[in-house]
């Protein structure tokens, strides 16, 4: 993902240029170009036992970490957090740079609160910190320690190593606003700790010696905020320092603590609040207290294997268990909390819409283009209620900015194409979830598709007035005017669905008379989406493989089926279903060559297109995840089954990702896909059919059913798939059957 267009983001292209990378070398094929970063291990039946007891221990938080600017296998972070958790905590390897953590580098410079959703849209909040001894250089490079990751645990409820250069024994569990870092001092010099904000005009930090107190604000952000942004931070330690210095260094101010000689342990608690420094003390007493760090460990490993035993898989190797666990919990950590609780615990927050302390939840941090397609439909089965509560977060989003956000981050950024938080209403309706304002949400969805926005500051529909006087983007008038068009009339769909459960008839048919607008751009000849000009002629010359505009991050081989609401009608339009199969087979199996078109040079989603054995389908970007399905749709359920089994064989490990893992929507696409069904079009409640990855999944559903899925397809044969023993039909199955329970069976 992304190709922010605000003045305050830095683009990919100009970001390259800016930091003077040099061209990434030629890539080895994705599943060859890392090495396990998890040592392998013979199991023992006990170890075994503890990990079906605790899947938490099957978490690589190391997947997809191993990324460059020019090729991601993820572009993740190693994080330590509760689910959904405001504040994240990671290593940090490399400062003043979003990539601020390099697997192979083995050295860290300290633990960091991070805020960053990807590293193409930057941090905001950030501040580091790290155990010490003796008295080293500040600067983050010249403090730094090795570590052996092998020798240490990283896991989401826990981060515990050995720093080798101070011979410290350090641990940091988090908690959903806060941390405790725990450091054992065996060298025989003066024991210290060391805190960093980032900025040369960050207010000075304000210790309390006789509370043992520190607290700071950290303003650093790349946009998205409010006036006066800062997080609070809170610290309390256990002992008392008997020195204290600040140090102003490049970019950054270090606070360097010593403590007693005597000082052999040292808890630090760490709260952390975006509306204030007594904000900030009520998270620390309500979540750290005087808990000591086993308690807050076991408290964070229960919560982790709560959400994690939503889903039992049974047949699976060590590998694919691994794999499966560790793409869950990449799940569960975007959006994040913004919300705090009062005095009386009643939920506020500081909004990032208007920079108000006001009461309700709030989240932030969630790319829509790249979540709906997977993401917000996995929610509706495994976490309604968690889901409702977000989506009543983004009709406080619109209450209090006026417009429903594009691309929050915290608040309005300005990134990717369309108004896809259409899709995350629309899939609401159609699927019955309840607790928040559907009226209001549709107030909101609306506005924007029937009025001029500012798209550039991240809210609106970027050229609606053409696409309502013309019936499509003209590419003469608006940027990547065929991504914009397609992705208006799947939200012109999306939003119809939400009037059509608040009854609004004539809306309903009005939004659903302009989804089908899709046509418009749709050249039968040639077979794709084209960009077409507003004298009706479209854009030449043609060339399928040419990337960017009038598309977005892809060509019009990646943009071919971008009508999923009306998948049946574009099928036809393209010669029928042996014709589609044809193609897509065709699609999957030729040279994956392409032409950097209006990006002028290799961007990152090129290269990682390249380096795979799949043609065209480019799954390390968002827009190929539902193409696999139209084989269902089009009667060849069993080559969706095929090609589905190798991309999650060949592109998923527990290290790595096949590109951008963007919060949550590769991993949700892996978790549905092993279960044997994806939702080609969230806004109806179904799923398409393919075939499970496992013998057996358990999925335990919040309303205390259980579906069972079970694999007994032999690959190559034609796929059979009942529910409770009665046959499915056309490839589908129902959200209503999912939630129901029952066995799901595949043969």
């Amino acid at each position: 993902m992304s190709e922010p267009k605000s003045p305050l983001e830095i683009s990919r292209r100009s970001f390259l240029k800016s930091t003077g990378f040099a061209a990434a070398a030629a890539m080895a094929p994705v599943a060859t170009q890392l090495k396990a970063q998890t040592p392998t291990v013979t199991q023992h039946a006990s170890m075994k036992d503890e990990q079906a007891a605790s899947p938490v221990t099957l978490v690589s938080i190391l997947q997809g970490t191993d990324s460059t600017p020019y090729f991601s296998r993820g572009n993740t972070l190693p994080i330590a957090a509760r689910p959904f958790g405001m504040a994240h905590w990671t290593l940090q390897t490399t400062p003043n740079t979003p990539w601020m953590f390099q697997p192979g580098q083995r050295r860290i410079q300290g633990f960091r609160s991070t805020h960053q959703l990807s590293p193409w849209l930057g941090d905001y909040g950030q501040a580091t910190f790290l155990p010490i001894c003796g008295t080293p250089n500040l600067d983050y490079g010249e403090r730094a320690t090795s570590y052996r990751p092998e020798d240490s645990r990283l896991s989401p409820h826990t981060i515990a190593m050995k720093l080798l250069r101070y011979g410290i024994e350090a641990e940091l569990v988090p908690t959903e606003r806060g941390a405790l870092i725990h450091a054992s001092y065996t060298k025989d010099q003066i024991p210290g700790f060391v805190f960093d904000v980032p900025g040369d005009k960050t207010p000075m930090p304000e210790p309390d010696a006789a509370q043992r107190t520190i607290r700071f604000r950290s303003t650093a952000n790349s946009g998205g905020v409010p006036n006066d942004f800062a997080c609070y931070y809170v610290l309390q330690f256990s002992e008392r320092w008997t020195a204290l210095e600040h140090k102003d260094l490049t970019m950054h101010r270090s606070t360097h603590l010593s403590f007693a000689e005597s000082v052999r342990s040292l808890d630090v608690r760490i709260a952390t609040s975006f509306i204030s420094f007594e904000q900030a003390d009520r998270n620390l007493q309500l979540e750290l207290g005087a808990k000591p760090i086993a308690t807050l460990r076991t408290e964070a490993e229960q919560v982790w294997n709560k959400h994690l035993k939503c889903i039992e898989i049974e047949g699976a190797s060590e590998l694919q268990q691994r794999t499966f666990y560790s793409c869950l919990y990449r799940t569960l950590l975007f959006p994040r909390i913004w919300h705090e609780p009062d005095a009386s615990g009643a939920m506020q927050h500081r909004s990032p819409y208007n920079g108000k302390v006001v009461p309700g939840v709030m989240y932030a941090d969630h790319g829509y283009w790249d979540v709906y397609r997977a993401w917000y439909p996995m929610m509706t089965i495994l976490f309604p209620d968690r889901l409702a509560e977000i989506l009543q977060a983004w009709v406080n989003a619109y209450q209090e900015g006026g417009w429903l956000p594009q691309f929050p981050c915290p608040g309005y950024r300005a990134c990717m194409t369309g108004s896809l938080i259409d899709s995350l209403f629309g899939e609401a309706a159609a699927k019955g979830i309840k607790g928040f304002d559907m009226a209001a949400a549709y107030a909101g969805l609306r506005k924007h598709a029937t009025q001029p926005g500012n798209p550039d500051a991240g809210y609106g529909r970027r050229g609606i007035d053409d696409y309502l006087k013309f019936n499509y983007d003209p590419a003469d008038k608006v940027e990547q005017a065929a991504a914009e068009t397609v992705d208006a009339a799947y939200g012109d769909f999306c939003i119809a669905q939400v009037a059509k459960a608040l009854g609004n008839t004539d809306d309903y048919a009005m939004f659903m008379k302009r989804s089908e607008n899709w046509r418009n751009i749709f050249d039968p000849k040639a077979g794709f989406f084209r960009g077409k000009n507003s004298d009706g002629s479209f854009l030449e010359p043609f060339s399928p493989i040419r990337w960017g505009d009038p598309y977005v991050e892809g060509a019009a081989y990646q943009h071919r089926f971008d009508a999923p609401h009306a998948m049946q009608a574009l099928i036809e339009a393209m010669g029928g279903k042996e014709k589609v199969v044809a193609e897509l087979e065709k699609m999957l199996t030729i040279f994956p060559d392409f032409e950097t078109g209006s990006y002028g040079s290799e961007i990152h989603e090129m290269s990682e297109m390249a380096a795979i054995n799949f043609g065209q389908y480019a799954h390390s970007n968002q827009p190929s995840h539902h193409i696999l399905y139209v084989f269902t749709v089009a009667g060849r359920q069993d080559r969706t089954a095929h090609w589905t089994k190798r991309v999650m064989d060949e592109l998923y490990t527990p290290d790595l990702f096949a590109g951008d893992e963007d919060t949550g929507s590769m991993a949700a696409w892996y978790i549905l896909s092993s279960l044997g069904f994806y939702p080609l079009c969230p806004g109806k409640p179904e799923y398409i059919l393919g075939a499970p990855l496992f013998a057996r999944a358990t999925v335990h559903l919040p309303n205390t059913k259980t579906l069972i899925v079970e694999n007994a397809y032999k690959s190559g044969s034609t796929v059979h798939t009942s529910l409770d023993g009665k046959p499915l039909l056309g490839g589908v199955i129902q959200h209503d059957e999912i939630k129901a329970g029952g066995k799901l069976r595949f043969v």
